[in-house]
């Protein structure tokens, strides 16, 4: 008689963990006093928050200021990510551990655990206690920020290349830069372009914020208008910051189909499905 086998079987530790997982969330909504009626308060709030800020105030003074405010937050941004990106790069080389020894390896991982531990906020209230207010505060804190976050993950990048291609660019007598430009770059120039895109959006995003402690940007003209009680003109930034960040995310899309897929500008802004049934057709012809 065979014994008889359970398709299934039940996983108890998984089960026992997901029960401390929800044991523990109750446990910590009660230590942390939420309320459904505090949510419901809230909501009552937040009704009367919202009718103050509509219509928005987009007078000529206001423009003026907004305009001000997100030139300074993109410059700001533009300038951080730059800098960021320069010197992630040799941080996120050293931090590999397939390409760089533990004594390299270690020091660049610190590095980069230390700019990863504390938010971009905190960061510029350093730095304007350092500094002073203003643009080069919160430069330095975007900067700290994108180093822990770029050189991480191109570190990781690097950590999962191909060491095929590697093992042959070092075949053929190319040395350790001949090795980073043909072996390694290549395989990862597409992710670090992604990086790059998304910590800019992010930069942006922040610059936006920081200022609220005085690192400049718009920030700063979003706090003094909620100190105001101007909520109608707290509505017209907060929209501007919308569009600003959509254009970001279009600029950076297009910047990734440039670079990944070649794809210029007028097919770009046309139908997807259009500009890629263009790329097929033109590529079963062949060259003419």
């Amino acid at each position: 008689m065979t014994e008889s086998r359970i398709a299934f079987p039940a996983n108890w530790p998984l089960r026992i963990g997901w029960l401390l997982l929800a044991i523990y969330v109750v446990w910590a909504i009660g230590q942390l006093d939420v309320t459904l009626a505090r949510f419901i308060d809230g909501l009552a709030n937040a009704q009367k928050f919202l009718g103050r800020m509509f219509p928005p105030n987009f007078g000529p003074d206001k423009i003026e200021m907004i305009v001000k405010g997100l030139a300074e937050s993109v410059q700001i941004a533009i300038i951080a990510t730059a800098v960021g990106i320069a010197l992630s790069l040799p941080i996120g080389l050293m931090a590999a551990r397939n390409l760089m020894p533990p004594w390299v390896v270690w020091p660049a991982r610190a590095l980069i655990a230390v700019c990863r531990s504390f938010h971009e906020v905190v960061i510029a209230i350093i730095f304007v206690k350092a500094v002073g207010f203003g643009a080069i505060a919160g430069i330095g804190a975007l900067v700290v920020g994108s180093i822990g976050f770029i050189s991480k993950l191109f570190a990781e990048a690097i950590e999962e290349i191909s060491p095929k291609q590697v093992e042959a660019v070092r075949a053929s007598g190319a040395g350790f830069f001949g090795v980073l430009a043909y072996g390694v770059i290549p395989q990862v120039f597409s992710r670090f372009l992604g990086f790059a895109s998304y910590q800019f959006d992010s930069n942006l995003r922040h610059s936006t914020m920081i200022g609220i402690v005085g690192a400049g940007g718009i920030g700063g003209s979003l706090f003094s208008a909620f100190q105001r009680f101007d909520y109608d003109f707290v509505c017209a930034i907060l929209l501007s910051i919308i569009a600003l960040i959509i254009l970001a995310e279009v600029f950076s899309s297009y910047v990734r189909a440039l670079f990944n897929d070649n794809l210029a500008l007028l097919d770009f802004f046309r139908n997807r499905r259009t500009a890629r049934l263009l790329r097929e057709k033109t590529a079963a012809m062949g060259p003419s």
